[in-house]
């Protein structure tokens, strides 16, 4: 390819982004030397699914068919349609910014990642979902703070398997928060929400039209 071909990136941004390698890669081999990364790396494989994207979203259909609860169909869809928000932001974004990962992942069993790492999907996502929960759709408060650990949870240790740098960590973050308020101005009514699932569900609803 030829050089003129390739992006040009700032000398200031470029002097951004190599203190942000070498930020991260001390802070990893200070980490690995409290606790083996090895002797964590199941719980950091279970935080990272725990937050994928597909299994949020093939869950939460599994749940809107099993559990067939009208009084649950504004939160399904509205979280619904933040997840499928959050995929769609994330993916543009990395594509536009191309940033490589730390670290090649070589993990046969892995459910991704994609090559990019700007910005933390997971991140954006754990905090959207805590948002979600938060302010949209509130829960008792008991559970927002196994929740806000779970967020910092699942950003540690994106940083610790090296999938992100630390400024992927932060603008991911950052994206989910304002991901979270873009939905609070898109949030659809329970009505609509039902009048949806009806559409798309018509012989599970009680009173549709070839309801079995």
């Amino acid at each position: 390819m030829d050089k003129s071909d390739k992006r040009q990136i700032s000398p200031m941004l470029r002097s951004i982004l190599n203190l942000d390698v070498k930020l991260t890669n001390a802070f990893v081999r200070c980490a690995e030397k409290l606790v083996p990364l090895k002797h964590l790396k199941m719980h950091y494989k279970m935080l990272e699914i725990s937050c994928h994207g597909i299994c949020w979203i093939a869950s939460l259909l599994a749940l809107i068919w099993i559990l067939n609860n009208k009084n649950l169909y504004q939160m399904q869809v509205n979280l619904m349609i933040a997840l499928l928000l959050d995929v769609i932001i994330v993916a543009v974004v990395k594509a536009a910014t191309r940033r490589r990962r730390p670290a090649v992942n070589d993990d046969p069993l892995s459910m991704g990642p994609d090559k990019y790492s700007f910005p933390s999907g997971h991140s954006s996502r754990s905090v959207l979902i805590f948002y979600f929960f938060k302010y949209l759709w509130p829960v008792s408060g008991i559970y927002l703070t196994p929740l806000l650990a779970w967020v910092f949870a699942v950003s540690m240790s994106r940083i610790l398997m090296r999938r992100h740098y630390i400024i992927d960590i932060g603008a991911g973050l950052a994206l989910g928060y304002i991901e979270g308020m873009l939905m609070s101005l898109l949030y659809l009514d329970a009505q609509t929400c039902v009048n949806f699932i009806s559409w798309i569900t018509d012989e599970k609803i009680d009173g549709a039209e070839f309801d079995v």
